[in-house]
């Protein structure tokens, strides 16, 4: 089966039978993972770029080590060390990696709306490994496949996203998502950091952390982004975790078999307790390997992985 899009730029215009395929799919690659040769010839011959104007620990490494683990070559531009320095631009960089060859380019900027811009002076795919404020659609996707994979099912699912919504492209690309599988979100934190008429993509929206987590199936706690922040937006550190913090006594309010997750990396002691992060119900290290099986799926997909057979 093949997807029906080129690109992988947003969840929100995804149709959802490509989302279901590459569910399904990372169900079959995270079993890779586990072997003891973590390698299978799938990818063998195809090129893989990585170009990252933000920093990022998890995205790039999950994307490197799925290549890798279907024998695909990588590369990898660190823009700091580039020719980005001495002034070219984003439609030359691009340009200068297609003819080089590169199957795919997988980017993260700063920039809202850029992903798409690349997709459209490439031939080649692109993957939108988070782009501004935007979305981060991998992120979604293998946020909605640890929770299938945890609780069998989306559909009918309410999950509660606390924190730095606004500046959040992790939680635009889970609303988007999850709203197409048939959950329903509520988004909560600071008025300051709720983007206005969130509501207008099917999110309900609160300032009150217990009424949001209560009887959730899903609490997903969002980390302080004080990176893109301008001072003011709320009180202190202190007062932050004090009135949105998850702790055990909040956790509590959602669903005894709810599930605690963080995108990470986590700010511990601010919008997480250590001891809900550490518990039973946390599937935070769950999410970064099904990040790796999520991104063997969609490079399976895009590249055409298995198409002899």
């Amino acid at each position: 089966m093949k997807l029906k899009s080129r690109d992988i730029l947003a969840l929100e215009e995804m149709p959802r039978e490509d989302v279901e395929l590459i569910l399904d799919t990372a169900g079959s690659m995270k079993e890779i993972i586990y072997r003891p040769i973590k390698k299978v010839p799938t990818l063998r011959g195809k090129t893989v770029v990585t170009l990252f104007y933000e920093a990022s620990t998890r995205t790039r490494t999950s994307f490197e080590l799925a290549a890798k683990y279907m024998s695909a070559d990588t590369v990898s531009i660190a823009t700091a060390t580039s020719s980005v320095q001495k002034g070219e631009t984003l439609k030359d960089t691009a340009r200068t990696l297609r003819v080089m060859g590169s199957d795919c380019v997988i980017m993260r900027h700063p920039v809202s709306g850029s992903c798409h811009f690349l997709a459209r002076v490439l031939d080649v795919p692109v993957i939108n490994g988070g782009d501004g404020m935007h979305e981060h659609p991998t992120q979604g996707l293998l946020d909605m496949f640890t929770m299938r994979e945890r609780k069998g099912r989306l559909e009918g699912l309410r999950v509660a996203i606390i924190g730095d919504v606004y500046h959040s492209r992790v939680a635009r690309s889970n609303i988007w998502g999850l709203k197409k599988m048939g959950a329903s979100v509520v988004v909560c934190g600071p008025a300051t950091l709720l983007p206005p008429e969130i509501e207008k993509m099917g999110a309900e929206a609160t300032s009150r952390v217990e009424e949001a987590v209560k009887d959730a199936d899903v609490v997903m706690v969002l980390r302080l982004q004080l990176e893109r922040q301008q001072r003011g937006l709320f009180p202190s550190a202190r007062e932050y975790s004090r009135l949105w913090g998850i702790t055990r006594e909040r956790l509590d309010l959602a669903k005894p078999d709810a599930l605690l997750m963080h995108p990470g990396p986590m700010n511990r002691g601010i919008e997480i307790s250590s001891e809900v992060a550490d518990s039973p119900q946390s599937t935070i290290e769950d999410q970064v390997t099904n990040g790796v099986a999520v991104r063997m799926a969609i490079l399976y997909l895009l590249l055409g992985g298995g198409e002899e057979k």
